[in-house]
Parts: structure tokens; sequence; C-alpha cells
């Protein structure tokens, strides 16, 4: 099915066939996802999640005082780039009505810097940078994504400036949106809905903004207030599914994207808890970051 439409009335379709999930169990086993999320004092703290049986999570470190406590309600990605002393990280968060542009350096984190970027995001529900680029850079490009109360979402081109290219309807029912993948002429999302269902979300670099939607699953994923994802293997990404009713995240391994014939894997109930408000993807440099192709 193409276009954003569809999300607003799913369709019930059958469960698909689980062929190919015991190809995917040893590549899974061996995969991580670092989940990096902002407590309620302001301290960005990272964890490792281990598709282990059961998956489990351990800690990798904090950064204290980075934001002032309580004030960040959404994050994109943070990239994280060593340097001689320490590791650069840098991303956007959205503060109250306004979008900032966060950057420190765990070598000195009081140096830090929040620059404002603009205002009129109290209604946003979600926001994502796609920074992709090839490895000699020759291709680059930052692509912002942002989702409206009222459904809508906004795409923008990242340069001197925020530039506004696109938008599409009909994305009201999405609880939460996971970069899956990124390539030179598109950007994959999965987004589950309140309804439970789950979805891929192409969106074409293209003008004007065309989304192209297809079903995953028709039900069971509405309890999730949060996805994050990582590449896992050639063809598989491993999917953490963040539970704020009881702080609880779930594991999967999620095959190449084939609408209802994707193949997906439960690796079961994380160890430990996610209690932390704000929870977003914790990245690397863009030519080394392997969210590329779905």
């Amino acid at each position: 099915m193409a276009g954003a439409s569809v999300l607003a009335a799913a369709a019930v379709l059958g469960a698909p066939a689980e062929a190919g999930v015991a190809a995917m169990e040893g590549a899974a086993a061996a995969c991580s996802l670092v989940a990096e999320s902002i407590t309620a004092t302001g301290t960005d703290a990272g964890s490792v999640i281990t598709a282990t049986t059961p998956p489990s999570k351990r800690a990798t470190g904090t950064t204290p005082g980075i934001f002032e406590p309580g004030q960040v309600r959404l994050a994109t990605t943070f990239i994280h780039e060593p340097n001689i002393a320490g590791v650069d990280v840098s991303g956007w968060v959205v503060q109250g009505d306004g979008l900032y542009r966060s950057f420190y350096s765990t070598n000195e984190p009081e140096q830090k810097t929040l620059v404002r970027i603009g205002g009129g995001w109290t209604n946003y529900t979600a926001l994502e940078v796609s920074q992709y680029a090839d490895e000699n850079f020759s291709v680059y490009r930052q692509t912002a994504y942002g989702l409206r109360s009222d459904g809508t979402l906004y795409r923008w081109n990242i340069g001197a400036s925020w530039h506004l290219t696109g938008s599409a309807t009909g994305f009201g029912a999405v609880k939460s949106m996971a970069l899956v993948s990124k390539t030179p002429t598109y950007d994959t999302f999965l987004a589950n809905l309140r309804g439970g269902s789950l979805y891929t979300i192409r969106i074409p670099t293209t003008a004007p903004m065309k989304p192209i939607v297809k079903q995953i699953r028709a039900g069971t994923w509405q309890g999730f207030e949060k996805l994050t994802a990582t590449k896992c293997g050639q063809n598989s990404t491993l999917l953490l599914g963040i539970d704020k009713d009881t702080n609880s995240g779930y594991l999967y391994a999620v095959g190449h994207a084939n609408g209802t014939a994707t193949v997906i894997q439960s690796r079961g109930k994380v160890n430990g808890t996610f209690p932390d408000a704000v929870n977003f993807r914790w990245g690397v440099v863009a030519d080394l970051d392997p969210l590329k192709g779905d």
C-alpha cells in the first residue's frame, strides 16, 4: 500500500509465515544495541542491550549535568565521535517549545553547548535526524523528520539552517517511529500504531514528499511508547521496544522488510528496567553508521 492515509484505518491481515526465524537466531544472538536516555536529573546515560537469552542490559556510562532536570522532551539520535581525549556527542533535543542543537565532549562536559534552532515544537511527538554519508563523503545529507500531534509528518534538510522540504498527513495513530534504514535515496522507519499494528514507512528523498507505507503486523505492538533499532548482520535489524507503563524493554530480531512476510523473532524481555522518560538511539558518524538498507 502506498500513501500515509492507510495508517488511519489499518486493515486486519492474517499473520505471515515465520519461515526463516531459525536462520536469524545465530546472527541475532551475536548482536547488541546501544540505547541512550536522558534521566530526570539531566544526565546522558547509555546502556548496551545484548541479544542473549534472555536479553541483557549493561550500563556503559553516564555524563551528568548535560541538561537541566526535566527539561528535555524529545531527542534525536546522538552521534558519538572519538576525539583525542574522549568522545564528542551531538544531537538535537526539544525543550518546551524550542528545538536545540546539543554538543558536549565527555572529557570536558562543562563546556557543553545548547544552541536554539527555533520555536513551535510544543505539539510535536517525535523527532529524528537521518545523517547519511558514503565512505568517501561524496554523498552526504542530514534529513530531519518531525511528527506533529495532528498526524502531520514533516521533513527538513539541515545545512546552515533547517529547510522544510515536505509534509504528509495521516500519521495520527503513530505511537513511535524508529529509523531502521538510510540510503542515498530514502529513509525507512518502523512505526507502531496505537491500535497495535506495525508498519514500515519509507520516505524517498525526492520532492514532493510521498511516504510509502506497508503493514508488517496487524496487532500486538500497541504497548510500546518507544522503538529504537540498529543493524544486525547483513539482512536483520535489532529492535528494542520500551513499555513506559512498566519500564520494561523487549528485544526483537527483524528480517528484511517485506510487508506481512517480514520475519520477526522475539528475543524476549530485557533484564533490567528503562525508567527514563526520554529514550533515543546511540549512533556513530554517518559514514560508519550501519543503518544502510532495509
